[in-house]
């Protein structure tokens, strides 16, 4: 409600109405104190000390006919799968890093990828060969 005030020579002076003002104060100030709490909860984590042990690395190239290359190395189909299967079977498994020549026919690097997965390796990641 707003209320008015008259001078003695008949002058009408309107008062602002300051009840819903202080209730929009009084809004915004149950809100911030209901939402500042939640925003100074911090979350703890416990993270490991040191550094952690290195990662062995293997370095897997796909040729652009096809073959594959084990650290610089040609090797054929047969000793490929050999050597997957030797490094699926070491603790902790070497990451597989793996390259494909752009000549490289998808079919032959879908090839060697499905094997390194049927062998049991888990961290096989494909790299460009231009950060190498």
């Amino acid at each position: 409600m707003s209320a008015t005030a008259q001078s003695l020579s008949g002058d009408i002076f309107p008062e602002i109405n300051t009840t819903p003002l202080i209730d929009v104060m009084l809004v915004l100030l149950t809100l911030l104190i209901i939402t500042l709490p939640i925003q100074t909860h911090a979350v703890t984590l416990d993270m490991p000390r040191g550094t952690a042990p290195p990662m062995p690395v293997v370095m897997l190239e796909v040729d652009f006919d096809g073959t594959a290359v084990w650290n610089d190395w040609r090797v054929d189909h047969a000793t490929l799968e050999r050597k997957l299967a030797e490094a699926a079977a070491q603790s902790p498994q070497p990451e597989i890093h793996m390259m494909a020549n752009r000549l490289a026919r998808y079919g032959a690097v879908a090839r060697v990828m499905a094997d390194a997965q049927h062998a049991g390796l888990t961290k096989i990641g494909l790299v460009d060969m231009q950060n190498y």
